[in-house]
């Protein structure tokens, strides 16, 4: 099963047992976070430190965050998914043409 995540940068995200970690957001706000909502650290952010944490567990929280940077994670194996975008191309309308035939060519 697929579980959409944020990148979500914290000033401080700690365990605080088996089960649950406390985040603190760079305003002040805390949230507990449970162990099977966090998918690990985002290593590509260079300001800071960033985890992965799954969307729906972040709108229940009262937590600072940004929705900019988001990712899927398969739930079983905890790893990233490929980012996949589906994009329709409409062609443009063309006019008809009466000859096919290219003069330059002809005999």
């Amino acid at each position: 099963m697929k579980t959409k995540c944020y990148s979500v940068r914290l000033e401080s995200f700690r365990r605080i047992s088996e089960k649950c970690y406390k985040a603190t957001a760079f305003d002040g706000s805390e949230a507990l976070i449970p162990a099977s909502q966090f998918f690990g650290e985002d290593y590509e952010v260079q300001k800071g430190n960033a985890y992965w944490i799954s969307a729906w567990i972040l709108d229940q929280k009262d937590l600072q965050y940004s929705s900019k940077k988001e990712a899927w994670f398969d739930s079983e194996t905890r790893q990233q998914l490929p980012k996949v975008t589906i994009s329709k191309h409409v062609p443009s309308r063309k006019k008809t043409v009466e000859s096919n035939e290219i003069a330059e060519l002809k005999k």
